[in-house]
């Protein structure tokens, strides 16, 4: 199980390396780590094992943050449709990506991030990813293609950027005047 403890943090030189390609048939150490980063997204997700474990909550991770340097990430997030994306990635490549730019308003976080940033990060209204996705349930690779936007396209491209050496605080910006923001917040004088 991971933990928070395992985690490595913002510094680390990890999380500055281009991650490597996995090598396939993907060893029995790198389906355990697949099947426990899900497993760490959706634990944090619940309060009970929040609480009970120090958990922060999450919708992504990827193998850099626990100190393996693969090419693979996990998230578990659901649009405003709610529809859920729940995927253990394999060497994902971008593939398309759109022309406009967006964000998330308040900005972003990480797990491997504990100070309080400013700025928001721009990010690709919509991308299309292949990978091959893990299995839990069957140990299987599956090809995917992916072509998501918004706020899911977001959770995806933060953890493609890990991947590659990438942290969202090298991507902070005051204001960006040609972007869009994702989603928009509910102001405090808003009824519900």
């Amino acid at each position: 199980m991971i933990l928070m403890k395992n985690i490595i943090r913002e510094g680390h030189p990890t999380l500055e390396t281009v991650a490597k390609e996995v090598r396939l048939p993907l060893s029995s150490g790198d389906k355990k780590l697949l099947k426990e980063m899900l497993e760490f997204i959706i634990n944090s997700q619940d309060d009970e094992m929040v609480e009970k474990y120090g958990l922060r909550p999450a919708v992504g991770i990827a193998a850099p943050q626990v100190n393996v340097s693969k090419r693979m990430f996990a998230c578990h997030v659901t649009d405003f449709d709610g529809t859920l994306y729940s995927y253990a990635l394999v060497n994902p490549v971008l593939k398309a990506k759109s022309t406009e730019i967006i964000y998330v308003p308040g900005g972003e976080g990480c797990l491997s991030v504990d100070r309080e940033t400013e700025g928001i990060t721009p990010r690709y209204k919509s991308v299309t990813f292949e990978a091959l996705s893990y299995d839990i349930a069957s140990g299987q690779l599956i090809p995917v293609e992916l072509s998501l936007e918004g706020y899911v396209g977001i959770v995806f491209q933060h953890e493609f950027d890990h991947i590659n050496g990438v942290m969202f605080t090298t991507k902070l910006f005051s204001e960006l005047p040609f972007a869009e923001p994702a989603f928009h917040l509910p102001d405090e004088n808003d009824t519900i």
